[in-house]
């Protein structure tokens, strides 16, 4: 459950974009910070390592109202996607409100998003979190390259659970703040439901 600050009258969300390594993870939450407005976020942290990078930064959307007379904030994650960094992976997923998974469109990348895929669901039993509780949202990116699945056939190899399904292009915004919307909705709702 999302972490409760009563001092500031604020309750924080973590959000945990997930996949394979050069997924488009990091260009997601680049763009989302490069358009959300600098009242509304914090700052933007990158810990880089080999190969790959892990963002962090956290925004407080104007038009989410309250819940209680809390305002809501999102805590928004990258993991490292390279197989190597599996510990960090597992780490950053601690405390986790809402999972994005990001996966690569293209064919020859169709092993590593299954691959991502199951570490997900394994790291999360690890905290004996449920996943077909987990608000979820899977994004399928790099839509605009020429070697591409089809969307039919990424919905058969990826769905777990009937989750939202948006096609993006991260490095045009596309889909972007589409796939936060759906998770921020999802994750609100399940709040809601457990603040009653």
């Amino acid at each position: 459950m999302a972490l409760m600050n009563p001092r500031l009258k604020e309750l924080i969300c973590k959000i945990v974009y997930y996949g394979p390594g050069l997924g488009g993870k990091t260009t997601n939450l680049k763009y989302i910070f490069d358009h959300t407005s600098p009242t509304s976020r914090g700052e933007l942290v990158t810990l880089n390592t080999q190969g790959d990078r892990t963002l962090y930064f956290d925004v407080l959307p104007l038009n989410l109202g309250t819940i209680k007379g809390y305002k809501i904030r999102f805590q928004l994650y990258t993991v490292p996607g390279q197989v190597f960094y599996s510990e960090s992976r597992k780490i950053i997923l601690r405390g986790v409100d809402g999972v994005v998974f990001v996966a690569d469109s293209q064919q020859e990348r169709m092993d590593a998003n299954i691959e991502s895929l199951e570490d997900l669901q394994d790291n999360l039993r690890q905290y004996d979190y449920s996943f077909s509780d987990l608000p979820y949202v899977l994004q399928l990116n790099k839509r605009d390259l020429p070697n591409v699945v089809s969307v039919e056939e990424m919905k058969k190899l990826l769905v777990l659970k009937g989750e939202p399904v948006v096609e993006a292009i991260a490095i045009k915004g596309v889909g972007v703040m589409e796939t936060l919307k759906e998770i921020a909705k999802l994750v609100l709702i399940k709040l809601k439901r457990e603040m009653r």
